[in-house]
């Protein structure tokens, strides 16, 4: 049985192959690259010389602890340990992940996105003939911005070109993580802002006159607008919400976000409370149940459906750009509107102050004005002189 163990600054590989005793540095400070690499040592250890794991494992040991690894089965041959390449880079971040989801830091959507990213990294290194990591440097990755924007921007629906930043965040992240394992020095990926950031673009919340005509024909859509609009959740915690979450006493919805794990207390909106009791009544559904099914067939909702029907619903009542962030704006803007304060808003989406901040509350007209009007009203400093040229307090004696 083997394990790993950390001794100063790194990790160490202890315990019994047999009646031999194994105490060798893993060479990392990483725990999770430590944890990956020691379950590979073991399989191999079990599969014996033949196993196709020395390969791997020789690029990402030190060459003197392969190769006392590699006599306890008898493998005598020493391979070339040549410098690391890009897949065996990808295949040990996939087994980082896959230890990260399985402990639930890391959603499987959001590695569904990165092996797209990489994906797209490993065609154009391909093309380019190029396999190890030490010819990957800041000078290919800015030909790569420019080999990826033109493709993007050949689709019809680029939007700017903004999924460029997503792939660079992407890329930057295995780059930090080959740091961590010192397969390489430095991280050749250079991000240029926040993937998503797009404060000019602001909030761009419905009128009251879109949300009317959305409701008039949203039909057998209605609960998936009602909960939109009424709650502001995500597509991902929309279409994942379950019956169990709904708290019925207090009127409720009680979940952890998908996205940044937090835990939000949604208070149910009347018409949204009838809406949920009349599809509860009609279903009797199970606590583990979703609370959205596709109309056309009953099932679990998905969120490239539940996108679809969105849509098909803004071309029925005549709305422009109707996708399932807007009702999140929509949600947003109205409470500011009621004089809801960012801190308030923050705790009910599960987001931030400061995304708030950047991208609801300049964009609110009536809180410009109500800045304005305190601005032009009341004494100024002009009025009352600053606090050096007031006259100071008469000194206090005590007697």
């Amino acid at each position: 049985m083997l394990s790993i163990r950390k001794r100063g600054k790194r990790y160490r590989l202890e315990g019994r192959v047999g009646s031999r005793r194994v105490r060798f540095s893993l060479g990392t400070r990483n725990q999770d690259a430590a944890v990956l690499v020691a379950n590979k040592i073991e399989r191999a250890l079990v599969d014996g010389k033949g196993s196709k794991l020395w390969g791997e494992l020789s690029t990402l040991l030190p060459p003197t602890v392969f190769r006392k690894l590699a006599a306890i089965v008898g493998r005598a041959e020493m391979p070339q340990h040549g410098s690391p390449t890009w897949e065996t880079l990808r295949c040990a971040f996939a087994g980082r992940v896959g230890h990260l989801i399985a402990r639930g830091r890391f959603r499987e959507s959001s590695w569904s996105r990165y092996r797209l990213s990489l994906d797209i990294f490993s065609v154009f290194l391909a093309e380019r003939g190029i396999t190890k990591l030490e010819e990957i440097n800041r000078r290919l990755l800015e030909e790569f911005k420019a080999w990826r924007l033109e493709r993007i921007l050949a689709n019809k629906h680029s939007r700017g070109g903004g999924s460029l930043d997503l792939d660079l965040a992407v890329l930057h992240r295995i780059f930090v993580y080959a740091i961590e394992c010192e397969l390489v020095q430095l991280n050749p990926v250079k991000t240029e802002r926040k993937p998503g950031a797009r404060p000019d673009l602001g909030a761009q919340p419905f009128t009251a006159d879109e949300l009317g005509r959305m409701r008039d024909s949203a039909g057998e859509d209605l609960l998936i607008f009602l909960l939109l609009r009424h709650t502001g959740l995500r597509r991902s915690d929309a279409v994942d919400l379950r019956w169990k979450e709904i708290d019925w006493r207090d009127r409720g919805i009680n979940r952890v976000t998908q996205k940044r794990s937090k835990r939000v207390w949604i208070p149910l909106h009347p018409e949204l409370a009838f809406a949920l009791e009349a599809e509860r009544g009609r279903r009797q559904p199970g606590p583990d149940d979703w609370v959205l099914l596709n109309p056309s067939n009953r099932k679990p909702m998905k969120r490239m459906r539940l996108y679809f029907r969105l849509k098909a619903l803004g071309r029925r009542a005549r709305v422009h750009k109707v996708h399932p962030h807007r009702f999140r704006d929509t949600f947003t803007v109205d409470l500011l509107l009621r004089g809801a304060s960012p801190y308030d808003i923050a705790k009910l989406l599960g987001d931030t102050i400061q995304t708030v901040e950047i991208y609801y509350a300049p964009f609110v007209r009536e809180l410009r004005e109500r800045t304005r009007r305190i601005m032009v009203s009341g004494k100024g400093l002009e009025e009352m002189g600053t606090l050096g040229t007031q006259s100071p307090a008469p000194e206090r004696r005590v007697h």
